[in-house]
């Protein structure tokens, strides 16, 4: 005994001496080392590593300097000294203005909860953009050259001479239109589709790249290309052309600094030249026409001849509404090389690449000069065979190549997308070689966040489906679609997704930027536009204000402060947030909103043929009444959290008006809706419309209407959302499961079992018969149902905030548990680190693993009898001193934790 306590010790000891606290994974504006931003007060976040359970942080010493050497000598320009303070995100930036064009070099150190430091962080960085349009010096220039009808893509170069030694190099860059921007004949950045799509005429982004290694002594050259893109290419339903405006323009400024102090500014001005190249025909439904036979061979480079090009014209367009870019450019990620060839029956060339994607396929072609290719791009094929694009409607979604024949040539586009997974291949004489085609995804570069697996492999297809969802639709704003004649930030599927979307990637600053968009559109009345950018207008249809669409200021701002705890979005948005109650509170009458156009519980189940009775139609005024009491609930949340009371006083005065009106217009005294539909119940249920005493039998009406249609939802795109979460709540975990495990029409993986590699627009987009669904709205590339990840993530798996908490500094464990599987687990990157939990089950007992970053805690809920049932790593949890038993709350065991990795394991019979 005496012997294993020496031992003993001497571990401990050993520990001890090798424990280590660190600080990693330092960001600014939750960006890694980031370039031309434009906040003030920049927020600095790290997270805290350490090997030791129970790791909290009680102080930190942040300092920010000018240099990195500097700055290790501890001096600089602002020095918090040690902050006692468990804040370890969203810290702000307090010291001296900060400068256009600067570059600030900072790191941090903490002190843990037993009063050890950890050694100073690797030193990161960010650079200032351009904080005023005084601080550009470039002009807009246009093309300079007579555009004909085609808008063949302009061509802008200009050269200029380097005779000293560069010590850093900047490009700041935009466009009306889209660019790709080269120096000496490499390309600028690896960001696409740049500057990315805003409500340009309120907010058009720039963006900043380090080019100091593309520069050189002596002669140099700048080289961009200009794309139509969403500013003055054919969009919207009617194919409208310049929607932003006809003058498709390049403003350009390279800000360089030479080791000797000196400085030198590269502008875009009337010395350009100008002139039209390989890029014919370019545009975001219609796709690209490249004929290499007119490139101008060695344009990018020094020493061209230009002397035939047109001098540029400038413009004295906005600099006023200049902003940096806030979320990550859309990059290339997955590549797919290794396609199968088809002979459809119809005798088309078809590549079948395995995988609906949004991006474009790069092509190796041989042939003759003149010689035509044609790439043709679908997602399905039809029941017979054959390649099948009617459901792209009006959108061409084609690459055309003509070569030049000079041997091998490479060919992609450069200005448009595509969502498929097939491509018809014309004009190639000789046999196609698929791995001559390649598949390249793109999306905007979010940081993975989540992972879930679990014992079910449709279910684990279904998780990829959403993921793929989320890959295709995130192209710098929320899509309805990427392949058909649309393509637009539909808000009732963005606000729907939100919440999963914070799941699988980093989606703060892709949707801080769209938000500000959302806001920068919102129509005078209050009314929020179908679609953002708002590409359709002010006026009747387009007003507008539908219900469920339009709550998407309220509900994504709130969300995103519960998911990462950065009280900004709140402060930057609740005008807006304000403005939408105030509009709906403006078509009520005696606080019941039953007026306007609403789309409802879009795509909801219907019969075709309703003698029964079954269609299940849900009043559209019953579904406005519900939002209105969410929107003003998330109005007064946002109030009491940026303490606003007198608007929460007002606002919860006015909540209580609106349910009473609820109850009064569309409910019984016993819980029953007038509509008696599973989204009128689950959303009554969902927002706490019913009064506490009828909500339980409201849920068991809720449970009685999915087995009358024989345990199949029949929800859309506004109830979906919320339906497992519901019954969940109502002590229904084993219907919910009953519906996601549902395989056929109408369910989650009625998809998959068709093949689906994606979410579908509609729950029958196939039908049972291998038809198609209407051709006018069948995408198979929409995230919206992929909403049921939250449910998988948050409660299945059961990773969650606790009550009243945000950001996941006090994380709930609390997965419930179905015996219709044997494992299922989710990782998830909170701002703080990793943090998982999965359960299985095996052999009668019931095993849970828990993993808690460090600097936060977790209430963990483990499904037993007892406390004395729980084994903790194989020991009774009376044994870990670092596990608080708080007591028992229904079928769990309730226990908070620290930081750190945790296997419980009880006797459990499934049910």
């Amino acid at each position: 005994m005496k012997k294993l306590s020496f031992l003993l010790l001497i571990q401990l000891l050993v520990v001890s001496v090798f424990a280590q606290l660190k600080v990693e994974q330092l960001k600014t504006e939750n960006l890694t080392n980031p370039i031309g931003l434009d906040v003030l007060q920049p927020y600095f976040s790290w997270q805290l590593v350490s090997d030791q359970r129970n790791t909290m942080q009680s102080a930190y010493e942040l300092r920010v300097g000018t240099e990195p050497a500097a700055l290790v000598k501890g001096e600089g320009i602002w020095k918090t000294g040690k902050i006692n303070s468990d804040q370890s995100i969203h810290v702000p930036y307090k010291g001296a203005a900060l400068t256009s064009n600067k570059k600030y070099y900072w790191q941090v150190r903490v002190y843990d909860n037993n009063g050890k430091a950890s050694a100073w962080s690797t030193i990161a960085h960010w650079q200032m953009g351009l904080l005023s349009a005084s601080d550009w010096k470039a002009q807009w220039i246009e093309p300079g050259y007579k555009e004909d009808s085609v808008f063949a893509a302009p061509l802008m170069r200009k050269e200029f001479s380097n005779s000293k030694k560069i010590k850093s190099a900047t490009a700041y860059i935009t466009a009306h239109g889209l660019y790709e921007a080269q120096i000496n004949g490499k390309r600028v950045g690896d960001a696409y589709l740049t500057p990315g799509w805003t409500s340009y005429n309120k907010r058009l982004q720039y963006q900043a790249y380090d080019v100091t290694a593309l520069l050189k002594s002596g002669a140099n050259a700048i080289a961009v290309t200009l794309g139509d893109g969403w500013y003055r290419g054919n969009f919207s339903f009617d194919h409208r052309r310049n929607i932003y405006g006809k003058d498709i323009a390049l403003l350009f400024q390279l800000e360089i600094s030479y080791t000797d102090g000196t400085t030198a500014t590269i502008v875009s001005d009337a010395s350009w030249k100008s002139a039209t190249g390989a890029i014919r025909a370019n545009g975001i439904y219609q796709g690209e026409l490249i004929d290499a036979r007119q490139e101008k061979n060695g344009w990018t480079v020094a020493g061209y001849d230009d002397n035939n090009w047109a001098p540029v014209k400038t413009s004295n367009a906005s600099k006023d509404i200049l902003v940096a870019t806030y979320n990550e450019p859309i990059k290339k990620h997955e590549r797919f090389a290794t396609g199968k060839l088809i002979t459809t029956p119809k005798g088309e060339k078809v590549i079948d690449f395995g995988q609906n994607l949004v991006g474009w396929v790069q092509v190796k072609l041989r042939g003759k000069a003149g010689d035509t290719i044609k790439i043709s791009h679908a997602e399905v094929i039809d029941k017979k065979g054959n390649f099948y694009t009617d459901n792209l409607r009006g959108a061409k979604a084609q690459a055309v190549y003509v070569l030049k024949g000079n041997g091998e040539e490479i060919f992609e586009p450069h200005f448009t997308f595509f969502g498929f997974r097939y491509i018809k291949v014309e004009g190639v004489a000789a046999e196609l070689q698929p791995e001559n085609f390649t598949a390249i995804a793109l999306y905007s570069a979010m940081e993975q966040t989540g992972s879930f697996t679990s014992s079910n492999e449709k279910i684990n297809q279904l998780q990829h489906n959403i993921e793929w969802g989320l890959r295709g639709n995130f192209l710098d704003v929320p899509t309805d679609c990427p392949q058909r004649d649309e393509r637009m930030g539909w808000t009732g599927d963005a606000q729907a997704f939100f919440r999963t979307a914070t799941f699988l990637r980093g989606v703060n600053n892709f949707f801080n930027k769209w938000m500000k968009d959302v806001a920068a559109d919102q129509i005078k009345t209050g009314s929020i536009p179908h679609v953002i950018p708002n590409v359709l207008g002010e006026q009747g249809w387009a007003a507008g204000g539908s219900a469920g669409w339009a709550d998407v200021s309220t509900i994504i701002p709130w969300e995103m402060y519960l998911v990462y705890g950065d009280k900004r979005i709140l402060e930057n948005q609740y005008s807006s947030m304000k403005a939408w109650v105030g509009y709906m509170q403006s078509q009520s009458t005696n606080d019941l909103w039953n007026k306007g156009s609403h789309f409802g519980d879009w795509l909801f189940y219907t019969m075709a043929d309703d003698n029964d009775g079954n269609a299940a139609i849900t009043n559209k005024y019953l579904i406005a009444q519900c939002f209105y009491a969410y929107s003003t609930q998330l109005l007064i949340n946002a109030a009491k959290e940026l303490g606003k009371k007198d608007d929460v006083a007002t606002y919860s005065n006015l909540l209580q008006k609106i349910k009473e009106a609820f109850l009064k217009e569309y409910t019984t005294p016993n819980g029953a809706t007038m509509s008696n539909t599973q989204t009128s119940y689950v959303l009554a249920l969902q927002f706490d419309l019913f009064p506490e005493a009828m909500r339980q039998q409201s849920a068991d009406r809720l449970v009685a209407n999915i087995k009358q249609y024989g345990n199949h939802l029949t929800t859309g795109f506004l109830g979906t959302p919320y339906l497992c979460h519901v019954l969940s709540r109502y002590g229904y975990s084993d219907v919910a499961y009953t519906l996601l495990l549902q395989e056929t029409y109408p369910s989650w993986l009625y998809p998959v079992t068709k093949g689906a590699t994606t979410i579908w627009e509609r729950w029958d987009g196939i039908r049972t018969n291998g038809d198609f669904q209407a051709i006018t709205m069948n995408s198979f590339n929409h995230y919206a149902y992929g909403a049921i990840g939250d449910w998988m993530y948050r409660v299945m798996v059961g990773l969650d905030n606790e009550d009243g908490s945000i950001g996941y500094k006090k994380i709930r464990i609390r997965p419930h548990i179905s015996g219709k599987f044997t494992h299922a687990s989710a990782n998830y990157q909170t701002q703080f680190g990793k943090l998982s939990s999965g359960w299985k089950l095996e052999n009668g007992k019931l095993i849970l693993h828990a993993e808690v970053p460090a600097n936060t805690t977790a209430t963990i809920y483990i499904p037993a009898t007892a406390a004395t049932d729980v084994l903790e790593n194989g020991q009774p949890l009376s044994s870990a001193k670092e596990i608080q038993v708080v007591g028992k709350e229904k079928e769990y065991v309730v226990v908070k934790v620290g930081s750190g990795k945790y296997e419980f394991s009880t006797a459990y019979t499934a049910k």
